[in-house]
């Protein structure tokens, strides 16, 4: 069994992962959508998306490394699946999220002291959990962690016929 990897799949995931930040980065600084710990350990999870799928894809001729940059992919987006579902069914009815896993990560790579606009989280867990849309943050970050993963996996085209004609 051959698996080859095509890299559109990729670029679009790495266009909606980017995209995603953006969007919340414009949403925080000219909506005053403030965000909590959770959400901004889900944009680090969603930069490291994009960036592995872009590498993904510019090396999907490369059978072994592709593959294993690929799949790298959608388990960073199931980490993101658990995070959201986290931030919306324990950490959003906190009135306190500080000092956990988000925010231990987040300070041990320094990333809200190297990239505040970015990084800094300036609401607590029940606060950031707002509707946009009429669907809290969390539900939409959760929706858009299961598109990537799902995009991601249709970047890895099997090809069984090939095990019988060796």
């Amino acid at each position: 069994m051959r698996i080859r990897v095509v890299p559109v799949p990729f670029i679009a995931v790495a266009v909606l992962a980017f995209g995603s930040v953006a969007l919340a980065w414009v949403l925080q600084h000219q909506f005053g959508y403030a965000p909590c710990p959770w959400c901004t350990f889900q944009r680090l999870l969603y930069l490291l998306i994009g960036a592995l799928a872009l590498l993904a894809a510019g090396v999907h001729r490369r059978g072994t490394l592709a593959i294993a940059l690929g799949a790298s992919v959608p388990l960073l987006a199931l980490g993101g699946v658990l995070a959201a579902w986290h931030q919306h069914t324990v950490a959003a009815q906190s009135d306190s999220c500080a000092l956990t896993l988000a925010d231990r990560v987040l300070g041990a790579l320094n990333l809200p002291d190297l990239l505040p606009t970015m990084f800094e989280a300036t609401a607590r867990c029940d606060e950031a959990n707002v509707p946009w849309l009429g669907v809290p943050f969390a539900l939409w970050s959760l929706a858009l962690f299961c598109i990537l993963a799902l995009l991601s996996l249709r970047a890895f085209r099997l090809r069984p016929h090939t095990l019988f004609l060796k």
